[in-house]
């Protein structure tokens, strides 16, 4: 590729312009803003430019034998360009964080922290793109006339249930992995995280009744990659209750959602459908009251994920629970996206796979499963980010889940 984009924060980065980083202001410091100052990310060539003879190589004369030979046979765009190697990170900044609609430009911090975190725990390239429109169908059209630059579109922060709609046209229109990562990378790693927690408990998914609180798009997304894996029964939630086919509310996902789950039957609220549950899910942001937690069944999982205060706080959840999830890093088994999404695009682009399949994400879920091995523990059902094995797992099984499924184009 011809360039390379790099952290370009070094020891002699300025520093910030007042005492916390924002210009003219006297508040305490704050590191945030300092580290952020000047943006997180940069170009820089990898290819060196020293003279005449560099520059006729790199650019014109040179640049034109190959712009004429990927003309002829576009194919060779992947060889001679970084497109191979290199995701577009999407949003329209309308679901950031825990900060919701705050508009594409205060979404750019986020999207340029998802991009070097591709890098670091991938090596693959990323570029922020943020775009000044909630339509979904100018958000398609504008993804796809940017597509040639790009081997793959990662969708971020993206609102439900716009999310799904623009995922869904733009894996019809494009022949590059599209991948929601708010969505399939959060239940990539629920599910690697819920396998290892049932085989400490020597049972198997389809032993499981599991109950997601949220119906935004992870508990969505979650909620039918569980059912793809085998879980026995879930159930998911939203502010109004359980999503139940006798519900004349439901929005065409929820509808879908109510055909797919909830094979007990369950109706009212989420306090009903934890009674005797093997497996708590939160993705809401609300709180569940203690006695509901209380009423799982025994030996149960608590999952609870919303950042930064958990559904059930884990010192609540420990008095029940055999097996406790956060997405904090400050606890144990933080299910983390950083787990899954570096991987399953770096497995993806190595093999120029067109689209990314539900069996490539669940090769990814096992992989990063089996990566805690003998290790296994109630506190330690789901690797760290830091772990170094996890990237290299998860990329080599979905590169050949890609290849077993046809996807693969090398």
């Amino acid at each position: 590729m011809a360039a390379e984009i790099v952290n370009p924060r070094s020891d002699s980065a300025p520093g910030p312009a007042g005492a916390d980083g924002i210009s003219g202001t006297d508040e305490p410091f704050d590191p945030a803003f300092a580290l952020h100052r000047g943006g997180k990310m940069a170009v820089r060539s990898t290819v060196p430019i020293r003279d005449k003879d560099d520059l006729s190589l790199a650019y014109t004369p040179g640049v034109a034998k190959v712009c004429s030979a990927i003309a002829d046979n576009p194919e060779l765009v992947h060889d001679y360009t970084w497109k191979s190697q290199v995701v577009a990170v999407v949003t329209d900044g309308t679901a950031v964080l825990g900060l919701g609609d705050i508009g594409p430009e205060a979404s750019l911090p986020v999207m340029e922290g998802k991009a070097i975190l591709f890098k670091q725990f991938g090596g693959v390239d990323a570029v922020p793109i943020a775009l000044a429109t909630t339509d979904a169908d100018e958000i398609v059209d504008t993804v796809v006339r940017l597509a040639p630059s790009f081997g793959g579109v990662n969708l971020e922060d993206i609102s439900a249930p716009r999310c799904f709609e623009i995922e869904r046209k733009l894996q019809e229109r494009l022949d590059i992995p599209v991948f929601h990562d708010d969505q399939h990378g959060t239940a990539v790693v629920t599910l690697a995280a819920l396998r290892n927690a049932a085989k400490l408990s020597g049972r198997t998914l389809g032993d499981l009744r599991g109950v997601i609180s949220g119906a935004g798009a992870a508990g969505v997304a979650i909620a039918k990659f569980l059912l793809e894996a085998g879980i026995g029964d879930v159930a998911v939630a939203d502010r109004k209750g359980i999503v139940s086919k006798d519900r004349d509310d439901l929005t065409d996902v929820k509808r879908e959602l109510a055909e797919l789950t909830n094979r007990a039957g369950l109706t009212g609220s989420l306090e009903v459908a934890l009674a005797g549950a093997d497996v708590f899910i939160g993705v809401s942001g609300g709180t569940v009251p203690e006695p509901a937690v209380a009423s799982m069944a025994p030996g149960a999982f608590v999952f609870a994920m919303a950042n930064p205060n958990p559904e059930v706080h884990p010192e609540t959840a420990h008095k029940y629970a055999s097996v406790v999830a956060t997405g904090r890093s400050d606890y144990p088994n933080q299910i983390n996206n950083v787990l899954a999404f570096p991987g399953i695009f770096a497995g993806a682009l190595q093999v120029r796979a067109s689209r990314i399949t539900e069996g490539m994400k669940i090769a990814a879920a096992n992989a990063l499963a089996d990566v805690v091995g003998d290790e296994l523990s109630a506190d330690y059902v789901i690797p760290s980010p830091f772990d170094e094995r996890v990237a290299p797992a998860v990329t080599a099984a979905v590169a050949a889940a890609a290849r077993a499924e046809g996807v693969a184009r090398r």
